[in-house]
């Protein structure tokens, strides 16, 4: 379609820069409004909430793509959550450490980005950490590790989609997204945190018909994407390196954005605050957990956003494995770290040792 534009200065590929740019500043401005976390969604205090606002999310993205693909704007034939060959060893293992790093750094790695534009150096320290992990999987002295890991497939062929299952993707889109309704009616949130995720989850069709759809040019054909975190992630910290020699793409913009709008919103409601570390074991767990998030989001095939919010929109059975392994993982280590602390909280306190006597002087 953008052939019909009539542009001839300008590529598909450099207006999609600035349509990600407006799209994550849109998502930063209401994931810090809205607070939009999975992790919290999962094992937060306020969980109830914050599955509610994820959930309305989840299903507005849901519904608005598949009414996208019914319209016949956007399809998801050959697109990597399809394939026909699931890599079910990759997926569940990256998804568990993608949990298991999501809870050690308080943060799924979208909620991270946010939180680095509102002057926390924890979350700062981690995006980066995140990044260089993700580009060394996906390319770099990890990508033989990936592969292997990867090459353990079962093969689903036309049921990869379920779209292709009884009932077709109406069925299995309202099997979805009216679940989803009811949990998000049920929260007890309030009208605006509901709005925040449904805007959230619209901004997922809008990029898939944006880049699949608007910007299409058979002569010079862009990715179709949408919201994700991973490997936009890595081509964002490859432009920031080598910008005078790569050209920027959908996935710096969208991180620039998201950084932009969450900046915006924290000014503008007073929430810009410089955080820190409290002491060197805090750091060690914070690395450890983007560490595990950045291969494990690889392995998954995206983040919470990349192989969940958007992922399970195409109906694709490898996002749904993938966030459901990303949820058991961070379950199983928030229990596990609960237990740690109750163990040391009823730990007898140790003896103090008597001091020696000092000689003289």
């Amino acid at each position: 379609m953008f052939e019909t534009f009539g542009f001839e200065d300008t590529s598909a590929r450099e207006v999609s820069v600035l349509f990600a740019l407006g799209l994550g500043l849109v998502f930063g401005l209401l994931a810090q409004i809205t607070r939009f976390c999975f992790r919290r969604a999962v094992v937060g205090e306020d969980r109830r909430q914050a599955a509610g606002v994820w959930a309305l999310a989840l299903a507005v993205s849901v519904l608005g793509t598949q009414g996208s693909v019914a319209m016949g704007w956007i399809n998801f034939e050959g697109h990597r959550l399809l394939a026909s060959d699931l890599p079910l060893l990759a997926i569940v293992l990256g998804g568990v450490m993608f949990g298991t790093g999501m809870v050690l750094t308080r943060g799924c790695i979208s909620r991270l980005t946010v939180l680095s534009a509102t002057g926390n150096l924890r979350a700062l320290l981690c995006v980066g950490i995140f990044a260089i992990i993700a580009h060394a999987t996906l390319k770099g002295v990890l990508a033989p590790l990936r592969t292997l890991v990867s090459g353990y497939t079962v093969p689903l062929g036309d049921a990869a989609s379920l779209a292709a299952l009884p009932g077709g993707a109406q069925v299995w889109s309202l099997a979805i997204a009216l679940p989803a309704l009811w949990l998000a009616l049920r929260s007890e949130n309030r009208a605006t945190a509901l709005l925040g995720g449904a805007l959230i989850g619209a901004l997922v069709p809008l990029a898939w018909v944006g880049t699949g759809f608007v910007l299409f040019d058979e002569f010079d054909p862009i990715a179709m994407e949408s919201l994700s975190f991973t490997a936009p992630m890595t081509e964002g910290l490859f432009y920031v390196i080598a910008a005078s020699a790569v050209p920027a793409g959908f996935g710096p913009g969208l991180m620039a954005g998201a950084l932009g709008g969450a900046l915006i919103a924290a000014l503008l409601r007073r929430e810009f605050q410089w955080q820190s570390f409290e002491n060197p074991r805090q750091t060690g767990r914070y690395m450890l957990g983007a560490a595990l998030m950045g291969f494990g989001g690889v392995l998954a095939g995206g983040c919470t956003l990349g192989a969940g919010l958007a992922g399970i929109s195409t109906l694709g059975v490898a996002a749904l494995l993938a966030l459901t392994s990303i949820g058991l993982g961070g379950w199983a280590a928030h229990r596990l770290l609960q237990r740690r602390a109750n163990a040391a909280s009823f730990a007898p306190a140790a003896p103090q040792a008597t001091p020696a006597p000092q000689p003289a002087a």
